[in-house]
């Protein structure tokens, strides 16, 4: 059987790392549109640079929490792929071998010219400086697919969907498209459930089994139930 992970911005929340939803931390000196667009990258790609930087400093000094830890041990008794469109390495930090980041990996850089998705370069350390090229001479930007730009990943991820057996939704608004689409096409799913302490709101399809938890306890409840299943 396959089990299929789609997560989320809540997933690594309760690892400490902010989003841009929230009210405080780094996003709260900045508007999206100066630091998350090409626009602003190309308005001033020393602080596009910099606020990355910083995001990266708070990804690499977290650890992953008990739901990412749980969602790896799957793999001793199944299949499993992940689907995050987390831009952290948390999944493959806590033993996930099968990741798909769809808006990217931000321990990774890519070039600024063309071609930026033939090639990603792997950041030593939390910093990225201006003076990081590719070979062409572009200078090198986060590996982040900002807000305006298209999902490099997304047909990657179909097929993927397509063959769930299992399909576990994890900590994710489905408010951001078209990543959010995604999950209609895991049709195949016999077993289906979404994880959020708002879940009940998002208005997903009655197909689900809705656990109103955050992402460790609801992890907890879902791996029970599944196990069921695959043991």
């Amino acid at each position: 059987m396959k089990v299929v992970i789609f997560s989320g911005a809540g997933m690594s929340a309760e690892s400490g790392i902010q989003t841009f939803r929230d009210s405080d931390g780094l996003w709260e000196n900045y508007r999206i549109e100066e630091v998350a667009t090409p626009e602003a990258w190309s308005a001033d790609p020393d602080m596009v640079t910099e606020f990355y930087n910083m995001r990266r400093k708070a990804i690499i000094d977290a650890n992953p929490n008990r739901a990412h830890e749980l969602i790896a041990t799957l793999e001793d008794l199944t299949e499993v792929h992940v689907i995050t469109q987390n831009i952290d390495d948390l999944h493959e930090r806590s033993g996930s071998q099968n990741v798909l980041h769809l808006h990217g990996n931000i321990r990774y850089a890519k070039s600024s010219g063309p071609n930026q998705e033939k090639e990603y370069y792997r950041i030593d350390g939390w910093k990225l400086t201006e003076n990081d090229k590719c070979p062409e001479g572009y200078r090198l930007r986060p590996h982040v697919v900002w807000f305006g730009e298209s999902v490099p990943a997304y047909n990657e991820a179909v097929p993927i969907l397509s063959e769930a057996d299992i399909l576990i939704v994890i900590g994710t608004s489905l408010q951001v498209y078209p990543a959010a689409g995604l999950i209609h096409y895991a049709e195949r799913a016999s077993h289906k459930f979404v994880i959020d302490p708002k879940a009940a709101s998002l208005g997903i399809s009655d197909d689900f089994r809705i656990i109103s938890k955050g992402a460790e306890s609801g992890m907890e409840d879902v791996l029970k139930e599944i196990k069921k299943v695959l043991i």
